[in-house]
């Protein structure tokens, strides 16, 4: 690659909506067009649809402090949804906007090369088997998404691991963005939700967080559950090196661009290593 490139990470209520989808799709296609040889890169989940999925298979979803459990069958559901329709069909949606984009796995090369999570120690003092949940580990081959890009085409990822003994493993997608931003020597990470970046107490958008100030809404219970594994991903790409990193409202197309040329938009928080050094 000639450029270091961008990662892009969409929540999949982001996605899974067919206006939220035409918005990121013009976001994307207006980042591809105006970067012209700009790397990028899109990382995607899919929560809300797995949620449908297990339901209408008669899955019982089972989760602790935010994080799903992941038996042999609700796999099986998440294999489906996120490769299947919700990765497709937002391949298909950038093809008609004029986006040379292929649709990957983690397994696909063994890009996302993971290991099973350890027992998670939740809040209430008991230690759970979150079952087949990956986190990234090291070692991850990314020539096929260097490859593509290279080739001018816009690798689309959904949060599937690999083990090494080829089992497949349902990974955070924002451990996986980081991940992938970090073996790819990003010059820039943007996680997408439908918040307004990271809000504090009172509602209003964090500009910019360091490890200190992350810690404040951890502790303080501000953040959510699922913020607070999307601000550790986030805390992990800068400490190893991501030159930027952006928590953004995917919901507006004028904040996902700016955040994608490194702006930092009203609605979107900077992630830094220190208040001071990167804001």
């Amino acid at each position: 690659m000639t450029n270091r490139p961008i990662v892009l990470k969409f929540g999949g209520e982001l996605i899974e909506d067919p206006t939220r989808l035409g918005t990121v799709v013009d976001a994307i296609a207006a980042t591809v067009h105006a970067a012209a040889r700009r790397p990028l890169v899109i990382v995607h989940g899919g929560g809300k649809e797995i949620d449908a999925a297990l339901k209408a298979a008669g899955i019982e979803k089972r989760q602790v402090d935010g994080l799903r459990i992941t038996d042999e069958a609700t796999l099986e559901v998440v294999v489906g949804v996120l490769a299947g329709s919700v990765n497709t069909r937002l391949v298909a949606a950038l093809a008609v906007a004029g986006v040379q984009a292929v649709g990957l796995t983690g397994a696909d090369g063994r890009c996302g090369l993971s290991a099973a999570a350890p027992p998670h120690h939740a809040v209430d003092g008991t230690m759970v088997d979150l079952g087949r949940v990956g986190i990234p580990a090291a070692g991850a081959n990314t020539r096929v998404v260097k490859t593509l890009l290279d080739g001018g085409f816009v690798p689309v990822i959904a949060s599937i691991g690999v083990d090494a003994g080829g089992r497949l493993l349902n990974v955070n997608a924002d451990a996986f963005a980081a991940h992938m931003a970090i073996e790819l020597e990003a010059e820039r990470l943007v996680v997408a939700g439908t918040t307004a970046g990271v809000l504090d107490s009172e509602g209003r958008t964090e500009p910019a967080l360091d490890a200190d100030g992350i810690e404040r809404l951890v502790t303080a219970r501000t953040a959510t559950a699922g913020m607070i594994a999307k601000l550790r991903a986030c805390e992990h790409a800068v400490a190893s090196g991501v030159g930027d990193v952006l928590i953004v409202d995917g919901r507006s197309r004028e904040a996902l661009e700016a955040a994608a040329a490194g702006a930092l938009p009203e609605s979107a928080t900077r992630i830094a290593q220190r208040l001071g050094a990167r804001v």
